[in-house]
This record gives C-alpha cells, structure tokens and sequence, in this order.
C-alpha cells in the first residue's frame, strides 16, 4: 500500500473498491499502532531497569511493571491520535517479531541482565520503533488520501448516504453501518 501506484488514479475507481483500499491501509495502521505499543513497553521496562540500576534501587522492576507501563499510557498524546476501531489481525506475529529482536536478552527477568545487554536491548527496541513510527505516518498518509477521496465524492454528490444505507440494508445487516 506504500507503492505510488496504490492510490494512482483513485478517483476513477468505484466507490466500493476506494473504500477497500482504505480499510486494508487502515487495518495496517492498527496492526502497525499495535507493533508501536508493544515496543514502547519493552523501552519503558529496559529503561525503567537502567533508571533502577543508577539510583541503586533494590525493588525489582517486575514489582513496579504496571505502574511502569502505565506511566506513559496517561501522558501527553505525541501522535496523530487517531481513533483506532479495529483490532490488530497479526497480534502474535508483532510479538514473535518483537521477542526476535533481542533473542537473547529475556525481559522477563529484566534484572539479571548484564548493562551490555540493556543497552543492546534498548537500541534495538529504538531503531526498530523508529522505523515502524515511520512507516506508520507513511500508511496514515495513504488512508487520509483515500478518505479524503470518499468525502470528495460525497461532497460533489457523485456518492450519497442513502445509496450506502440502502446497500447495508440489501446486504441484510440489522445492526447500523459503521461510521465511514
């Protein structure tokens, strides 16, 4: 969905075809988000066991993880923030994926590894954040073009509500269609 040609010429596309493009570009956003939040955990972890380790703290950072992992949660948003309604549909390959960066350097005993390994752990977690971040702001450029082209059509009256509505109906669904 990042090739040029994936949105080239969009606008003499049907509506329908438009509108699968840009749920695959936004599922990838969702799956990409995921991958996101599951590094930014594995940096607080390394980074909160480094902080521990200067401040010759005693208690494990297992024993503080959720207030660890929270402490970011809250914060500030840094990001598009973007409502995400989808659930990530590669869940266990972005944890397989993630585990893999730094096989040998197991989190879950955050403490018995050496600084070596911590620093290793942390720089791989950072690059490989920093490239997914990236590609994710690519892929958020595409779902705003293709948005962008449905709210065009909608605008210029070449698509209408009820022609949607009516579509949801025929296809036999009670439930409301989803916001679009």
């Amino acid at each position: 969905m990042l090739a040029p040609d994936y949105t080239a010429d969009i606008e003499r596309h049907p509506l329908d075809h438009v509108r699968a493009l840009r749920d695959e570009a936004a599922q990838e956003e969702t799956d990409l988000s995921y991958l996101r939040r599951l590094l930014h955990a594995r940096i607080d972890i390394v980074k909160a066991e480094q902080q521990r380790r200067l401040e010759d703290g005693s208690a494990p950072v297992v024993e503080r993880l959720a207030a660890i992992l929270a402490e970011n949660a809250v914060g500030p948003a840094t990001g598009l923030g973007r409502y995400q309604t989808l659930e990530p549909s590669r869940a266990q390959a972005h944890r397989r994926h993630v585990e893999a960066l730094v096989s040998d350097a197991d989190l879950s005993d955050v403490g018995a590894l050496s600084d070596a390994k911590l620093d290793q752990a942390l720089r791989a977690f950072v690059e490989e954040e920093a490239s997914v971040s990236l590609r994710r702001r690519e892929v958020q450029v595409v779902v705003d073009r293709l948005n962008a082209e449905i709210a065009s059509r909608y605008r210029h009256g070449s698509a209408s509500v009820d022609d949607l509505l009516a579509a949801e109906r025929s296809c036999g669904l009670d439930d409301p269609p989803p916001a679009r």
